[in-house]
């Protein structure tokens, strides 16, 4: 079994290569939750939802998010009624997130609804959230504290961040599955996404981190940070508050304690003995995850190396 953590647009896109490239049965995927957020009352969880979606080919490639061939008629008319309707759910997107909200009123966990999810869509590799605890991404702004959605979403990501807090997750535990994941994994596979708020919630939750240290399957992770910049979202702007430099070598000094390779842009050469210094090796790699062939080319160089 491999197993990838991953959270966020730049990581389904390595897990769709993954898919491709090997028995998509015998891959294991633990997702940040962290960003979970209650729209118009209902449940949404993004990450989970894009890699169900990329996995069972429902995903809107052009946008990276939601359903392809998605209509938004609910979200305009609730507009009309007066809500705020900035963060866009589509209308086949909110069966998903009525049904996920039904069943946690009734008392199921956040892990048997990925698990029914999944199933009902044809996704054939397990998916695992985090945790079944509540966690929440919180971010400290001059103005306030505000949640991940509204800074990432309503905000785009303006307003300078001073602090990066994980609400919840002192009190949490890993979900059902996820350690066990862990600890019998053959390979270990550390997605290209966002080190503080997408791969960084997953490590806050008790244990894991602890886990992946002790883990003795190779850990083989993709940078998101090109040439001193994310490739896509705030993951540079957002490390400094972690007291990591935005840069391949930030990203290898965060997961240092785990990660045994990390896979870094070409245009990354410079920094190599930085990286090599912190006790991890760098490889370099094209990275940039345009076309499914990019996807599939990148997988099969980070299989290679696990």
């Amino acid at each position: 079994m491999i197993l990838a953590l991953t959270g966020g647009t730049g990581g389904a896109k390595l897990i769709q290569g993954l898919a491709a490239e090997i028995d998509p049965a015998e891959l294991t995927i633990i997702c940040n939750t962290a960003d979970d957020a209650i729209f118009h009352g209902l449940h949404v969880s993004p990450d989970i939802d894009t890699i169900i979606y990329t996995l069972a080919g429902l995903n809107d490639e052009e946008k990276g998010w939601g359903l392809a061939g998605e209509s938004f008629a609910t979200l305009e008319q609730l507009g009309c009624l007066g809500e705020e309707v900035w963060f866009k759910l589509g209308d086949k997107d909110l069966a998903t997130h009525i049904l996920r909200t039904r069943l946690l009123r009734e008392g199921r966990k956040l892990s048997e609804v990925a698990e029914r999810l999944r199933t009902a869509l044809g996704v054939k590799s397990e998916i695992l959230p985090m945790s079944d605890d509540r966690i929440e991404t919180r971010v400290v702004t001059a103005n306030g504290e505000i949640s991940f959605q509204e800074y990432f979403v309503r905000q785009r990501w303006a307003p300078e961040v001073k602090q990066v807090l994980f609400a919840g997750a002192d009190q949490s535990s890993p979900a059902p599955g996820v350690l066990a994941a862990v600890r019998d994994a053959a390979a270990i596979i550390i997605c290209p996404s966002n080190p503080v708020t997408s791969i960084g919630a997953i490590l806050a939750v008790p244990g894991i981190r602890c886990a992946l240290a002790e883990s003795k399957s190779k850990v083989v992770g993709v940078s998101p940070i090109i040439a001193g910049a994310s490739v896509s979202g705030p993951a540079h702007r957002l490390m400094a508050v972690k007291d990591l430099q935005a840069s391949a070598a930030g990203v290898a000094k965060g997961y240092a304690d785990f990660l045994n390779v990390l896979v870094i842009g070409t245009e990354d050469q410079g920094i190599q003995t930085g990286i090599e210094e912190l006790g991890v090796r760098p490889v370099l790699a094209n990275i940039r995850m345009k076309t499914l062939a990019d996807k599939r080319r990148l997988a099969r160089e980070v299989l290679a190396l696990v």
